[in-house]
């Protein structure tokens, strides 16, 4: 790891690494082009990726060889549940996508309805450390089949009495007779570190959350343009819960009114307006900055006081 750059590892193919590029790419990262299937070298920023199987992020960060990285919150607690060294690790920031949830399941009309009848069972799941784990906690003592995969076949066959697997939509479960009953962990991707590896790069760190969160609450917002009369921009503003304005320009004829007008509360469009996501807001935390004038309103001397309608920008 380079002295100043921060390195952080990134799964090489996959959900997490759509997600994570992504992110980076939103957030203003721009990386170099590499024919290195490993690395990825950011060309402004002081950052590193190192691209590696999801399952050994947690390792990777936790041994020191990189600085941070994003990972599934289900294959963190796995890793952290078999080694304390992971468990150590922080949740700097979670990241919003790859969401999914880790859950008991068994045959629909089984032996197994409830925690309570897990008594003795067997459960087949690729996470063995985590699901013993959470029958520990709750004292109930259980068969642990470890599987790599295919999990959700284990009861049909005959190998386990329930599963203890990733659900997103439950088309699987369904399409393999089985019900859920029980949620050991809600998962999502978060971005984890090691403060203790972090070689000198811990403000490229709070730089990268921040630019993270300001893409994350831009994800959250709409962006709504209307046409309203002049003088009846006080009642607008005065919408309870109303979001922010910025009063742009009638179309095609001059230049926005000077400044923008802030109100507190949450961002509710108004009755009859059209919304629309706006991916392209920019990442400024904690509050979305104003969106810049479009190209084609700028220019013009006509002045704001002159016309009788003029452009709202809600957000």
């Amino acid at each position: 790891m380079s002295a100043g750059r921060l390195t952080l590892a990134v799964q090489k193919s996959g959900r997490l690494a759509e997600g994570g590029f992504d992110l980076l790419k939103q957030s203003g990262v721009k990386l170099a082009y590499a024919r290195d299937a490993l690395m990825r070298r950011a060309e402004n920023v002081p950052l590193d990726l190192m691209l590696i199987r999801d399952d050994d992020i947690p390792s990777f960060v936790a041994s020191g060889a990189c600085g941070c990285g994003i990972v599934g919150e289900n294959v963190l607690a796995e890793a952290a549940a078999r080694s304390p060294r992971v468990a150590g690790l922080e949740i700097v920031q979670r990241l919003g996508f790859a969401r999914c949830t880790l859950k008991l399941a068994a045959p629909l009309e089984g032996p197994v309805q409830s925690l309570a009848d897990l008594e003795d069972r067997a459960i087949a799941t690729s996470y063995p450390a985590l699901t013993a784990k959470f029958l520990a906690e709750r004292g109930i003592s259980a068969e642990i089949v470890e599987m790599g995969g295919s999990v959700e076949v284990a009861p049909r066959m005959k190998i386990a009495d329930a599963i203890c697997d990733l659900v997103s939509t439950g088309a699987t479960l369904e399409a393999n007779g089985l019900a859920a009953f029980e949620t050991v962990l809600e998962s999502e991707a978060v971005l984890i570190a090691n403060r203790d590896a972090l070689n000198g790069a811990a403000a490229t760190l709070t730089l990268l959350v921040e630019r993270f969160k300001g893409v994350i609450a831009s994800r959250q917002t709409k962006y709504i343009l209307l046409n309203a009369p002049k003088d009846r921009l006080d009642e607008i503003r005065a919408v309870p819960e109303c979001p922010r304005i910025s009063v742009l320009i009638q179309p095609s004829r001059g230049r926005a009114e000077g400044g923008q007008h802030p109100v507190q509360g949450s961002r509710r469009p108004l009755l009859g307006a059209s919304t629309s996501s706006h991916p392209s807001l920019p990442p400024a935390p904690p509050a979305v900055p104003r969106l810049p004038l479009p190209p084609s309103t700028c220019g013009s001397s006509t002045p704001v006081s002159s016309r009788r309608n003029v452009r709202v920008s809600l957000y």
